[in-house]
């Protein structure tokens, strides 16, 4: 009997990479990935991920997984939020610390939003598994490999995630407590 697929839509080779080590071995279905470009949509963080998750599976007419990550600066009701990927390409690490001068509350939120579907009805009904870790925004240290994580210093941790291990980061990351509901699902569903 072969394994059942799931097609995470992603062209982030860190992403998979990352997906794959915090999900483990004993996830039951097989991941596979596809890069598909989806349109940049607007709305709130459950609104982007719901429309990207349906856009997918429309075009790939299969089990789809999509994720959305978020930045939310609470000084600044929740923005960039979905927006991060356009505030750090134009900004870089620097730009997002600098967003901050003037403002006391350096608190921020990391969310990270998996948006599931089946594909298989009309109604292309959604998923959702969110994970929130909260923090602050810092001076940019560490590693720059994997997007915003050199300014981002979760509560509780001396160090940004650009300065964690992986193995440390993917325990405690929003990735991570997304995962972890979506894993759950996916275990106790046939």
């Amino acid at each position: 009997m072969s394994q059942r697929t799931l097609t995470f839509v992603t062209g982030n080779a860190k992403k998979l990479e990352e997906l794959r080590a915090i999900l483990g071995k004993t996830f039951p279905l097989e991941l596979v990935s596809h890069n598909l470009d989806l349109p940049e949509l607007q709305g709130d963080i459950d609104e982007v991920s719901i429309k990207k998750c349906q856009e997918a599976a429309r075009r790939l007419k299969k089990p789809v997984l999509v994720e959305d990550t978020s930045l939310c600066f609470n000084a600044l009701n929740g923005l960039p939020g979905p927006y991060i990927k356009w505030f750090l390409d134009k900004l870089k690490p620097e730009g997002l610390h600098r967003m901050l001068t003037g403002w006391e509350d350096k608190s921020a939120q990391a969310v990270c939003t998996f948006a599931f579907c089946s594909g298989e009805n009309e109604d292309l009904d959604v998923i959702l598994f969110q994970g929130i870790t909260k923090g602050k925004i810092v001076e940019p240290r560490g590693s720059r490999d994997f997007g915003w994580d050199c300014v981002f210093q979760p509560d509780g941790y001396e160090q940004t995630y650009g300065e964690l291990s992986k193995d440390v980061k993917n325990t405690i990351s929003h990735r991570y407590k997304a995962l972890d509901k979506c894993r759950k699902h996916f275990e106790q569903t046939p």
